[in-house]
């Protein structure tokens, strides 16, 4: 199983979301540092929407994601952009 794939089953999971999208954005930061190449799963952004962030501040909603993923983080996930949103709130895509 992908790390992404992990990641989509656990948000689908802990947020019942009515969008998900999570992308792999490592080849874009492929030669930042010495060991990032672009060919691993390392650098991920997650876009949701969800009604179980509604009532939570922008802070809470990332660190309800950053919680879930943790292990994902230690264990080589370099870099986790979070793009939250609750049912009816903008987002940028």
């Amino acid at each position: 199983m992908t790390l992404r794939t992990r990641i989509e089953e656990k948000l689908v999971q802990a947020f019942a979301p009515e969008r998900l999208s999570v992308i792999d954005e490592s080849p874009l930061h492929a030669g930042h540092q010495p060991d990032i190449t672009g060919t691993g799963e390392t650098h991920m952004r997650v876009r949701i929407v969800s009604a179980k962030f509604a009532g939570m501040s922008r802070l809470a909603r990332h660190r309800s994601i950053t919680d879930l993923l943790k292990p994902e983080l230690d264990a080589g996930l370099h870099a986790l952009a979070v793009e939250p949103a609750a049912p009816g709130e903008p987002t940028r895509w």
